[in-house]
C-alpha cells in the first residue's frame, strides 16, 4: 500500500507542475518555472522509487493515465477549457484502462 501511496504523490507532484508549466509562460516567469522543474523533478523521483515494486509499464500507465485525468480536470475547472463528448469518451475508457490494469491484471501486486 505504501507504493500506490508514493505513486500517488508522483502523480499529485506531475500534475502540479504541468499546471505551473502553462503559468510559466515558456519559462519567462520565475516562479512558475521553478515550481514546475522542482514538480517535476519530485514526480520522477517518486515514480523511480516506485519502480523497485510495480513493473514499468504498469507504473507508467497508472501514473499517466491518472495524470492525464487530474490534468483534464484542472484544465476544465481551473483553466476554464471546454472538454467536447470525444474528449470526455476518451477520459472514461482511460479510466476504465487504469481500473483494468489494477483490478484484473496479475502484473499488479495487491
Amino acid at each position: 500500500m505504501k507504493t500506490y501511496l508514493i505513486l500517488f504523490l508522483a502523480i499529485v507532484f506531475e500534475t502540479v507542475a504541468t499546471s505551473f508549466l502553462k503559468q510559466s509562460e515558456q519559462f519567462t516567469k520565475l516562479v512558475p518555472s521553478v515550481l514546475t522543474i522542482l514538480g517535476y523533478a519530485a514526480a520522477f523521483y517518486c515514480l523511480s522509487v516506485v519502480l523497485k515494486s510495480i513493473p514499468v509499464g504498469i507504473a507508467y500507465a497508472i501514473w499517466s493515465g491518472v495524470g492525464i485525468i487530474l490534468i483534464a480536470l484542472i484544465g476544465f475547472f481551473v483553466f476554464k477549457q471546454h472538454l467536447d463528448m470525444a474528449a470526455i469518451i476518451g477520459l472514461a475508457l482511460i479510466i476504465a484502462g487504469v481500473v483494468v490494469i489494477n483490478v484484473f491484471s496479475d502484473s499488479v501486486s495487491h
